[in-house]
């Protein structure tokens, strides 16, 4: 029989324990998922420090350590997270006064692991395109090497961007086709640094990105990825990030990466959890998504932008989930910054990926 610290740690909903004075004396893997801290920045510290309820009454109700309750999709805002919208319990502990057991689950997250009921229509398109798609592809490659037999210095490396970036494109059709057979991408160890600098170097190549800064954390390991499927990733993000600063008198974007340790994927197939210790961040200042929109940013069909198709960020989700890693949203009111993050498992680590762990 499975003891209990195993049972809460299988848990996908969130769960604290809080103490006298609602301080959080204990916290399952999802919670640190969560709130976006281990459990040893938690702990000892009171809950009202790491998350706000919109609604002042569940805020009270939850003071009175006796009290019983129970809310769906009500808002929450995450210290360093932004905000939610999460199912809450809360239940007093039995001959305990004083304690409190709060559980949370992410309505946005639950969403997003459902992803598959769209798959099908969406991503069949690419395998309906690609020949019409990769014969032009062939003759830009082949234009492309014509011109590299006369070009020098800058103008040499731009033509070989130029036929690198074919063959990505190339790649990224077959994959789609893969996706659309449910085949697994191939992950194997990838430095993040080098899928970022590829990303950028297209981004600026092709003129239409502000200037991009960079924050990079140089300890970091490699993750467990796939690289085309990483610059994919991070061109769609800087792509949106520079659509959102085209109105911004000094517009700025970054990309980051840090360690996060405390995150976990708990995977639908089998119950397991991957950790995901490396974030990349894609942040920019411009206005933001509408509020009406945030909490369906990553569904297909779903844009802020007037003549877009709501099929970016909706791919990004799919890619960033079949490296077995996650990909958030939140808005920073007060710096006036979006960011995009992107969690991923380290390359020590090989795990299955959600589509092996099914077949």
């Amino acid at each position: 029989m499975p003891d209990a610290a195993r049972q809460l740690a299988s848990l996908t909903h969130a769960v604290l324990l809080l103490g006298p004075g609602q301080v959080v004396a204990a916290a399952n893997p999802a919670a640190e998922q969560l709130l976006g801290q281990s459990f040893r920045r938690l702990s000892g510290r009171s809950i009202g420090e790491h998350l706000r309820f919109d609604e002042p009454l569940l805020a009270a109700r939850l003071a009175e350590t006796d009290a019983q309750l129970s809310a769906r999709a009500t808002g929450v805002l995450i210290a360093g997270q932004g905000p939610r919208r999460v199912d809450v319990t809360v239940a007093p502990m039995i001959d305990q006064p004083g304690w409190q057991v709060l559980t949370l689950h992410d309505v946005r997250g639950a969403e997003a692991m459902r992803e598959t009921q769209w798959e099908d229509s969406v991503v069949r398109a690419p395998e309906v395109l690609a020949h019409e798609i990769k014969n032009p592809l062939a003759g830009i490659r082949g234009a492309a090497q014509l011109l590299s037999r006369k070009a020098e210095g800058k103008d040499l490396a731009l033509t070989t961007l130029i036929a690198d970036e074919v063959d990505r494109i190339a790649k990224l059709i077959d994959q789609m086709q893969s996706l659309s057979r449910r085949t697994p991408p191939k992950l194997e160890p990838c430095n993040l640094h080098e899928a970022v600098r590829r990303a950028r170097a297209v981004m600026e190549a092709g003129g239409k990105s502000p200037a991009i800064a960079e924050e990079f954390d140089p300890s970091l390991p490699s993750v467990l990825g796939n690289i085309d499927t990483l610059v994919q990733v991070l061109i769609n993000l800087i792509s949106n990030a520079a659509d959102a600063t085209t109105a911004v008198a000094a517009p700025r974007i970054i990309v980051r990466s840090r360690f996060a340790s405390g995150l976990q994927l708990h995977r639908n197939t089998d119950g397991g959890a991957v950790r995901l210790p490396i974030e990349l961040r894609v942040s920019d200042n411009g206005p933001g998504i509408d509020a009406a929109l945030r909490d369906h940013i990553f569904e297909p069909f779903v844009s802020s932008k007037k003549s877009g198709q709501g099929l970016g960020l909706a791919l990004v989700r799919r890619l960033v989930g079949d490296m077995n890693g996650r990909v958030t949203y939140d808005r920073d009111e007060a710096a006036g910054l979006t960011h995009f993050r992107v969690h991923l498992p380290l390359a020590a680590e090989r795990h299955p990926t959600m589509r092996e762990a099914a077949a």
